[in-house]
């Protein structure tokens, strides 16, 4: 499908934008369902709140609008959305006049190993490290050499995700993924001030573990806490969850927390 550059369809950018330059923007990654953008509201909010941040000033009813009428055309598969901050000047500082650029694409349903939710996947313990800017935690910037890198550390199909440690040695997350982990009946992810990516699907699945009066926790976690977990899990808004059920030499079940979030997310990624 073609994209669209500012609301029409194009495949060319100018050399001065600052996406292209400086990775001055944000991104979002969206399952598409019978023409419906899923979870779009909670990728607005991620998007408004992004734009907050970095002070980049979004017409967010007309990217709202724009999304649908794409993910309508496109029908199935996944959508993504770039926002950069548009053209530049010459060096770092914005023109305060640039209009921010917007720019969609389409790509048909990403099909994954049916065991990879069903047995689980085997994680690689990457040795790239995320590095610590709470200026930028929690973002979908357009800044990712980090997980290009890490992605780079392994090949074939042995592992499906890779784990993420920050400088510290805190687990944060997957390469594409959040990390969930259940210990005592307590579903428990990163603390993600420091750095990492909030995710969409990390969002609901707390939302909705909340709901069901499952309790959770947003912490540090260690190796260690790893390590003496109940059940693992990795998350994202297109696969929806898969159970993690190696990394390294550590080994968990398929637990009865992860089933039942799983079936959560499946249900959110059908509707």
């Amino acid at each position: 499908m073609d994209s669209w550059v500012d609301g029409r369809p194009g495949d060319a950018l100018s050399l001065k934008d600052r996406g292209l330059a400086y990775g001055d923007g944000l991104f979002e990654t969206i399952a598409v369902k019978g023409g419906q953008p899923l979870l779009l509201d909670r990728h607005l909010q991620r998007l408004a709140e992004g734009c907050s941040r970095l002070a980049m000033a979004a017409d967010h009813g007309l990217i709202r609008s724009e999304l649908l009428a794409y993910a309508a055309v496109l029908g199935e598969g996944v959508l993504k959305l770039i926002l950069t901050r548009g053209d530049s000047l010459r060096g770092y500082a914005a023109d305060p006049a640039a209009a921010p650029r917007r720019i969609l694409q389409g790509n048909p349903p990403v099909v994954y190993p049916p065991a990879h939710g069903q047995q689980g996947v085997r994680l690689f313990p990457c040795a790239t490290r995320l590095s610590i800017q709470p200026a930028l935690a929690g973002l979908k910037h357009l800044n990712r050499l980090e997980q290009v890198i890490a992605r780079a550390e392994w090949q074939g199909t042995d592992c499906a995700e890779g784990l993420m440690l920050d400088l510290e040695g805190r687990v944060i997350e997957g390469v594409f993924s959040n990390l969930f982990l259940v210990r005592d009946g307590v579903l428990v992810t990163a603390d993600l001030r420091r750095c990492g990516v909030a995710g969409v699907m990390r969002a609901e699945l707390l939302f909705q573990a909340k709901s069901l009066g499952i309790p959770t926790e947003i912490t540090d976690i260690s190796l260690e806490h790893l390590q003496q977990a109940d059940e693992v899990f990795v998350c994202n808004s297109v696969y929806g969850i898969w159970p993690v059920s190696a990394c390294a030499a550590l080994s968990w079940p398929v637990g009865p927390l992860t089933r039942k979030l799983q079936g959560i997310a499946c249900a959110l990624l059908d509707a």
